[in-house]
């Protein structure tokens, strides 16, 4: 017993470290987006240009809902992009990636996928 009881406390520090890591997310379950998905690259950037010369890298969710209303190629570009809260593994990998690593309040860089170019916004994390 006491080998299992240390192996499984050998296995647990890096989780620990992981988690106290600086500049390093807790590990959540629930991610609330918006997005902007554009077929071609051009695009994608003039919308994130457009944000950027607003806000920065932090841009509101009404400022993101609006270039995802007039840029987006999505049908959520209706309800301006809004993803609403999402599990781990339900979108596609890199999507996924980069949803789940960024903090709330924050806009991704543009991204490609097979489906096109992205740019995320989250608004909020959940376990």
């Amino acid at each position: 017993m006491p080998k299992g009881k240390k192996q499984k406390s050998k296995n647990n520090e890096p989780q620990e470290e992981e988690k106290k890591a600086p500049g390093k997310l807790k590990t959540c379950n629930f991610v609330k987006a918006r997005h902007i998905l554009c077929e071609k690259q051009s695009k994608i950037l003039e919308a994130l240009n457009l944000l950027k010369s607003q806000s920065g890298n932090r841009p509101s969710p009404a400022e993101f809902g609006r270039a995802a209303e007039q840029f987006s190629e999505c049908s959520t570009a209706k309800k301006g992009g809004d993803l609403g809260w999402f599990p781990r593994g339900k979108m596609i990998g890199a999507f996924q990636e980069v949803a789940f690593g960024l903090e709330p309040g924050t806009m991704s860089e543009p991204f490609r996928t097979s489906e096109g170019y992205h740019i995320v916004l989250v608004e909020g994390r959940r376990n």
